[in-house]
């Protein structure tokens, strides 16, 4: 009986008292690793700030890319006019240097 009194009042100490762990201890063993997610936290802001100046950089080209597209098209159909001016300006040649030669022959 004396036994189970003795062990009986072991166990409601070792209970009472957080099974012999303090706060100071706890606090010992978790700061290392708040540091540590602290800083791993800190990197990851970095890498999101990192990662939107980035999309909006890529935005910006995209939006670049389209305006060299419609630039392009643009010279393009302005390529296309002259093309086409040109083939005229050459019937006209071809037009006037016939009519010179009739008048020339009569």
């Amino acid at each position: 009986m004396k036994r189970l009194v003795a062990i009986s009042a072991g166990l409601i100490v070792l209970f009472g008292s957080g099974c012999g762990v303090n706060e100071a201890y706890v606090k010992q063993q978790t700061d290392p690793i708040n540091d540590r997610l602290s800083k791993v936290e800190s990197q990851l802001a970095d890498l999101q700030k990192q990662s939107s100046a980035q999309t909006a950089d890529i935005q910006a080209l995209k939006s670049a890319v389209a305006d060299n597209k419609a630039a392009a098209a643009q010279a393009e159909a302005a390529a296309a006019k002259a093309q086409a001016a040109a083939a005229q300006a050459e019937a006209a040649a071809s037009k006037s240097t016939k009519a010179f030669t009739l008048h020339q022959k009569k």
